[in-house]
């Protein structure tokens, strides 16, 4: 398919692109309502949604911005792959800005396990992983005054009681849960935190569109306030096409 046609149907219909099982989750759902809102108050826009950040994309934007320093990776599959994608914002040359990276874990058989008569089991192995993906996606965008990450955690393990909450915290540079964190902070912003919402009880959809939605729109803001609203006005008029 022809490029100018791939993105006439972005710019047309949903850009959320998810597998069918992800699809209706309450993640899912909660995305493409976010995906409604932004088209709504930003109709100029174009978004777009990946599933997967690959480390050798990361790694060619790196040496541009930071010549003198050294990067690597191995392997050309090798990616990050958060639960609800990445949804950005194209400028008029096709250049991609996330607005936000969304991920959900779910963690804690233990009570499960008590009811059928097993020993509980250790805590937070899912934890461990996402500290990996939380640093790739800092280092991406470490040029950028904010960091749209989100994560939604729910299960037993994250009860009031559980030691893996301080995991979390840890992750979140010792930011508060349950907060959202977009700008960068500190003198020059060296705390890039992200917005971690833990807690043992499920989070709604309803929850999810009203913090995902907060900090797509606010991440918007940024990137008009540093690069210029125009930039990105990309649907101001349809295309037109020469006659035969």
């Amino acid at each position: 398919m022809a490029k100018k046609e791939q993105l006439r149907r972005v710019r047309t219909g949903t850009v959320i692109n998810l597998s069918a099982k992800k699809q209706e989750t309450t993640l899912g759902r909660a995305l493409r309502r976010t995906e409604a809102i932004i088209r709504g108050k930003f109709p100029s826009v174009q978004l777009i949604h990946e599933s997967q950040w690959f480390l050798k994309d990361i790694i060619v934007k790196l040496r541009t911005l930071y010549p003198d320093i050294d990067f690597c990776y191995y392997f050309e599959t090798s990616n990050m792959k958060p639960d609800g994608g990445i949804l950005s914002i194209l400028d008029k040359e096709e250049n991609k800005y996330p607005i936000l990276i969304a991920e959900v874990k779910n963690q804690g058989t233990n009570v499960l396990r008590i009811q059928e008569g097993l020993e509980p089991q250790a805590r937070g192995n899912a934890i461990e992983r996402l500290g990996k993906n939380v640093i790739g996606f800092r280092t991406a965008l470490i040029n950028e005054g904010i960091f749209p990450f989100v994560c939604f955690g729910e299960g037993c393990d994250f009860a009031e009681d559980s030691s893996i909450l301080d995991r979390v915290v840890t992750i979140a540079m010792f930011g508060k849960l349950n907060k959202t964190y977009l700008v960068n902070e500190g003198p020059v912003g060296e705390f890039k935190r992200g917005s971690f919402y833990f807690r043992e009880q499920p989070w709604s959809e309803d929850e999810m569109v009203s913090v995902m939605s907060d900090i797509a729109t606010r991440s918007i803001y940024y990137y008009f306030s540093r690069y210029g609203e125009q930039r990105f006005n990309v649907n101001e008029t349809p295309d037109t096409e020469m006659p035969p």
